[in-house]
């Protein structure tokens, strides 16, 4: 209770969650997406939080770093970032995808704004040569940038018929509370951070 009480006094940390449909709740209600229901999470876990939706479906990572500066505003403290599964299902060119990834994340830093990095692989119809190099870029830039990292988005999501919808690419409310359940510790490490002046 003690916990909760000091969370609510807190100015809340003012996160965005920068990404594609998997973010922006494809065919989900307002309630069920993956920004409304981690921010629920968080606040149930005493944490004074704000996540804003900046999913756009169909995005690549070009394009989210097109949008990038209206889509973080000024006084975000924290993104999540979410971006490279519709490059993978469009057979874009990982290095397309890792220079993207790496500017978004550099600008964000430079911006002294906490980043959450969430991996994503490619399917496996791309072969095992572009999943190679496509795989390995995001706990690289992980890595060269010192960011925090959650390496699947889609960890025990992804071919779950039970927890995808029945394009069997896009999770139903069930299946986003399981990512938010997966993906709550580091969310809460991204909060820490901001907290304690070390996100960036």
């Amino acid at each position: 209770m003690i916990a909760v009480t000091a969370g609510a006094t807190e100015r809340p940390v003012k996160i965005v969650a920068l990404g594609d449909s998997l973010v922006a709740g494809y065919e989900l209600a307002a309630n069920e997406t993956f920004p409304v229901q981690l921010e629920r999470a968080l606040k149930a876990r005493g944490l004074a939080v704000e996540v804003a939706n900046a999913g756009v479906s169909g995005d690549t990572s070009v394009a989210g770093l097109a949008r990038l500066d209206w889509s973080v505003p000024d006084g975000t403290d924290a993104v999540i970032l979410e971006l490279g599964a519709n490059d993978a299902l469009r057979g874009i060119d990982p290095g397309v995808t890792r220079a993207a990834l790496d500017e978004i994340i550099g600008r964000l830093k430079a911006r002294g704004i906490a980043v959450l990095l969430c991996g994503m692989l490619a399917p496996p119809n791309m072969g095992p040569e572009y999943a190679q190099a496509f795989n390995a870029l995001y706990p690289n830039l992980a890595a060269r940038h010192a960011v925090l990292f959650y390496p699947f988005f889609l960890d025990g999501v992804a071919a779950d018929a039970r927890l995808n919808q029945r394009d069997g690419m896009h999770p139903t409310a069930e299946g986003v509370a399981q990512i938010v359940q997966r993906i709550l510790p580091q969310a809460e490490a991204l909060v820490r951070a901001v907290r304690t002046g070390r996100g960036s």
